[in-house]
């Protein structure tokens, strides 16, 4: 599978587009015409600037308003054209993209175009040159790649083909089948793009929400699928117009592009009838067991108050690091590290962010295979120096920097607590809060980063993405949607920040990055778990009473229950599959927080009770700027 994006796709300057392009591993480049103008060197400049990065120019795009002019437009448009090879040929490209007229002055007619594509065709052949035809989704005549293909059918030039665009297709929700009966040889480029389920204008959908395959909703998989059983091997290549990627980063907005081809292509080579289509052989998704541990980077104070917090939740300490200041505290299946040692990652973690949950493992089926997957889909790998004796766990990068750790019970890595760790006798009194095992993780990212992460995560590990909902902050709106599977041994919450006014954006702005928030313990019963918690000490987050009087009236819940409801500031919601409950700590540092949750067949998150919560936790933040008592 050959991998190509439009150079619109990305922001910054021309040099700054071509160098992320080529740092993320495309093989080739689309110079779109503006980037082009935009450019004060000369066309061969941008030519030798493209060959020099190891990238081919796949073409060179867009032609506008060409055929069915009437005279004298008709005759410009062939002037134009000429003056467009001129281009071409000195940047070293041999195809242009011209898409379907949308010019009001243009004259219908299937055959009358033909005619007009046989002649550019012959103009274009005595110079080595092709002419892709693509049908834009508003084309005034031509809006349907049927028709596009009908009229390159009839021009019936060697020199003539058609280029496929996934958006102008399922924007118009045209049946794909169509594709399968177009030749492979007269397909000259693939052009895809996703996008947001919006109900809008065709033009403003296109020009400004358009994202990555596997960011959005259109089913560019299928789209992709049907292009492969016609036998096309030419470049499949990212077009995005999207008014987040223009102001993003180029390099972040390239990687994602290439991941999101990658992972494409996996998707299309497990198709039925595309077993021929070639694309980079991986692992399947890994499937996530559970949550295996969370470690927190800390310094000796902060890790002292924050293991006084972990105490009154029920957590009992269970072993040291056999080397390290390092310690482990276990409840149910729920494991969580206190790193504490100043030295390797964690320490930098902590110079940089302060306490932080800084680093997850997750528990696959298969480690190995769960990092070659990753490394396939361009995430990167991180490891450091251990002791003698002591297990290497498979870790990449993740949100803000932080780690994902990959373990598995195949092997020593379902047991370095074992092997790594002293067990140790812990004679505080403590009394266990019922707490089972993580039912969720809350990373907070920059909204811009959100379509990065869900990707990221979707792509490597079996999950399925939530629509987008909005959480309501009193300062402002913060959208999220979660990363699940199907047995809710993966939860992640993306909550997307775009104001550091909101809860999310404090946190973002006063740890100096995205990551995780806060984590979510399940119980199998809030009100047995309440009450060991307040035997251990533990001060919930007040929640105004004022809820408690609409929840009861909302919900129709009996007295009883609203009363204990309100004693122990346990929050309420209900969805079709049954009820959910919600206890929480204040805020710890910045903005990190627990939250205990006991489902009872519910699905959702508590989205409805999010404004109640974010207010109650925002009386604990210390005012920006201001040090720690």
């Amino acid at each position: 599978m050959k991998t190509s994006i439009a150079t619109v796709s990305i922001s910054g300057e021309l040099p700054e587009k071509l160098d992320a392009i080529a740092k993320a591993g495309f093989d080739g480049v689309e110079i779109f015409e503006n980037d082009f103008l935009a450019f004060d060197g000369r066309p061969a400049d941008v030519g030798r600037m493209v060959r020099d990065r190891g990238l081919e120019i796949t073409l060179f795009q867009p032609f506008r308003d060409f055929e069915g002019m009437p005279e004298p437009l008709r005759g410009r448009a062939f002037d134009r054209a000429e003056r467009k090879f001129d281009v071409m040929q000195e940047l070293g490209t041999d195809l242009i993209l011209v898409c379907s007229n949308a010019s009001s002055a243009s004259l219908g007619g299937i055959d009358r175009a033909a005619a007009d594509f046989h002649a550019l065709g012959e103009r274009a052949a005595k110079r080595g040159l092709k002419i892709g035809y693509e049908a834009l989704a508003w084309g005034r005549h031509i809006n349907d790649h049927r028709d596009a293909w009908e009229i390159v059918r009839r021009a019936d030039h060697p020199n003539v083909g058609l280029i496929l665009d996934s958006f102008h297709a399922l924007s118009r929700k045209i049946d794909i089948n169509s594709i399968r009966s177009i030749p492979k040889d007269k397909i000259f480029i693939v052009q895809l793009a996703d996008a947001p389920l919006i109900d809008m204008d065709l033009l403003y959908w296109s020009r400004h929400f358009r994202n990555m395959p596997g960011e959005g909703d259109l089913p560019v998989a299928a789209f992709a699928a049907a292009v492969a059983e016609t036998g096309y091997d030419g470049y499949f290549s990212l077009e995005i117009f999207n008014d987040q990627f223009r102001g993003g980063s180029s390099r972040l907005i390239a990687a994602d592009g290439h991941r999101s081809l990658i992972y494409l292509g996996d998707q299309v080579r497990r198709m039925p009838n595309t077993r021929s289509f070639s694309a980079k052989t991986m692992p399947d998704r890994a499937i996530v067991k559970g949550i295996g541990f969370v470690e927190f980077s800390a310094d000796e104070e902060e890790a002292a108050e924050l293991v006084g917090i972990l105490r009154t939740l029920g957590f009992r300490k269970e072993a040291v690091h056999r080397t390290k200041n390092v310690t482990l505290y276990r409840q149910g299946d729920i494991r969580l590290i206190v790193n504490a040692d100043s030295a390797g990652f964690a320490g930098a973690s902590f110079a940089v962010h302060g306490t932080t949950a800084y680093a997850i493992a997750l528990l696959v089926d298969d480690a190995g295979k769960a990092f070659e997957r990753a490394m396939a889909l361009d995430a990167e790998p991180f490891s450091q120096a251990v002791g003698v004796g002591e297990v290497e766990i498979p870790a990449i990068r993740g949100v803000g920097g932080g780690l994902i750790y990959l373990i598995d019970d195949k092997s020593d890595l379902g047991r370095f607590s074992e092997i790594d760790f002293l067990p140790v006798e812990d004679d505080a009194r403590i009394a266990p809060a019922h707490l089972s095992h993580v039912d969720h993780i809350a990373q907070t990212v920059a909204y811009d980063e959100m379509p990065t992460w869900l990707l990221f995560y979707a792509s490597i590990f079996e999950a399925r993405k939530t629509p987008v909902f909005d959480i309501i902050d009193p300062a402002g709106v913060v959208r999220s949607q979660v990363l699940e599977n199907a047995s809710g041994s993966l939860r992640i919450t993306l909550n997307g920040a775009e104001n550091r006014r909101t809860l999310a954006g404090h946190f973002i702005a006063e740890t100096f990055g995205s990551g995780v928030q806060h984590l979510a313990f399940h119980t199998d019963d809030i009100f047995a778990a309440a009450a060991s918690l307040r035997q251990n000490g533990f001060k919930p987050l007040a929640i105004s009473p004022n809820y408690y009087d609409d929840a009861e009236a909302r919900f129709g819940l009996e007295a009883a229950l609203s009363d204990r409801l309100r004693a122990e500031n346990i929050l309420y919601d209900r969805d079709e599959f049954g009820e959910y409950f919600q206890l929480y700590s204040p805020t710890f540092g910045e903005g990190f927080f627990f939250e205990i949750v006991e489902r009872r067949g519910y699905k959702g998150y508590g989205a409805a009770n999010a404004i109640f919560r974010i207010a109650a936790l925002k009386k604990h933040l210390r005012p920006e700027g201001m040090p720690k008592n």
